[in-house]
């Protein structure tokens, strides 16, 4: 028997498999593989997943099921995300998932998914101080936590993340215009709950966004997590990213190191997220975390047992 583990993190632009092995509390990484699948590509309220995405989603599975058979690994905690929690046919993708790859697809819903990828990031942080937000910039959704001691006291799953601007938004006024209210909203709610920011919180981004821009700023021509986990990225450095990318084509855009191919066209809308998330609590600075979700995953023990 396999003594090797998977998590599985299925998500609206990204499909990312993590096979580890467990010692001590904490996690080997023996193999990382990952595919912009992009489930939430042409997405719609009233069809849910899109027939071209729904394809390229169970061909991701199914190539992840034989890696797995491949390392011997029958252990895997396999999570979807906003696109197949928010779609129609989102039960009915899950179903098809485990018939043709065996792989069973549990949907989390934001609290678990923040709560999850907070664990990931605590377990790659350098230095952890009292106070932190983590940021996970999603495709379909965006987790704003808040952190003290380790411990969550403020979750919000918010509405917004890159597929779902790009698509839902074509102008750059009409995403701004909509970051905003979301931001206004995720505001009120902190207000409502009784909690603030603390000044001296550390703002932690996770996620696509985050380790494109940290892959950028240290113009990396192999993308190294190694270097990016716990990078620091000032909110001026940031902002000359956002303004260099936006003055370029989608295929300049491919050229520039650091910038993955499949990002090229989302990379606008999560900095536009960031950046507003940023500009809103005041900081000057994120430190960028590879580790996440699938790492948070990956640590939950004797819950890996989705294939």
């Amino acid at each position: 028997m396999s003594d090797l583990c998977a998590a599985l993190d299925f998500g609206t632009n990204t499909a990312r498999l993590l096979i580890v092995r467990r010692e001590g509390g904490g996690i080997t990484p023996i193999h990382v593989e990952r595919e912009i699948v992009r489930l939430g590509g042409g997405f719609t309220d009233e069809k849910g997943i899109s027939g071209e995405a729904w394809s390229r989603g169970q061909a991701c599975l199914k190539r992840f099921s034989l890696l797995l058979s491949r390392y011997g690994v029958t252990e895997v905690n396999a999570s979807a995300t906003s696109a197949v929690r928010d779609a129609v046919n989102g039960a009915a993708f899950v179903a098809e998932a485990l018939a043709e790859s065996g792989i069973k697809l549990a949907v989390i819903d934001g609290e678990r998914e923040a709560r999850l990828t907070l664990a990931g990031v605590l377990s790659c942080l350098d230095s952890q101080p009292e106070s932190l937000v983590i940021l996970d910039v999603g495709g379909g959704s965006t987790e704003f936590t808040l952190s003290r001691g380790g411990v969550p006291v403020f979750i919000r799953s918010m509405p917004i993340g890159v597929v779902r601007l790009i698509e839902g938004f074509p102008t750059h006024g009409g995403m701004v215009e909509r970051v905003e209210s979301v931001i206004d909203q995720l505001v009120n709610d902190l207000q409502t709950a009784g909690i603030s920011v603390p000044p001296d919180a550390e703002l932690v981004g996770t996620a696509g966004t985050a380790t494109t821009i940290a892959a950028v700023h240290l113009e990396m021509e192999d993308y190294d997590y190694r270097k990016v986990n716990n990078a620091t990225v000032s909110r001026l450095a940031i902002g000359d990213i956002f303004t260099r990318l936006s003055g370029l084509t989608l295929q300049e855009r491919l050229a520039v190191k650091g910038l993955e191919k499949g990002r090229e066209d989302l990379i606008i809308a999560g900095m536009l997220i960031l950046m507003a998330v940023m500009d809103r609590f005041s900081f000057v600075r994120m430190k960028v975390s590879d580790f996440g979700l699938l790492e948070g995953l990956a640590l939950s023990g004797g819950e890996c047992d989705g294939k």
